[in-house]
């Protein structure tokens, strides 16, 4: 007979990194509140996770800043900024 694993809210909260190791071993979970089941919580399979798009960082930068070119690098104005401290 399968047995169902069974963790808390408490767990979820604190330790999710083992209820993320049991779903990703293939277990299904069940999430008690004060000894009763409120949840079961199961993986989703690998193949349907779509990968999130990549921002268009540099796209952004060029419609903010146009193609000019500072004199200054960000390390510098940073190194200038701290020093000033």
């Amino acid at each position: 007979m399968y047995h169902m694993k069974t963790v808390s809210v408490r767990d979820l909260r604190y330790d999710f990194k083992k209820v993320e190791k049991l779903l990703l071993s293939g277990e299904e979970v069940k999430i008690t509140k004060r000894r009763k089941v409120i949840a079961h919580l199961t993986a989703e399979p690998a193949g349907n996770l779509p990968m999130p798009p990549l921002p268009d960082f540099l796209g952004r930068l060029k419609e903010i800043y146009g193609d000019q070119v500072f004199e200054i690098s960000g390390a510098e104005l940073i190194s200038a900024d701290r020093e000033g401290r």
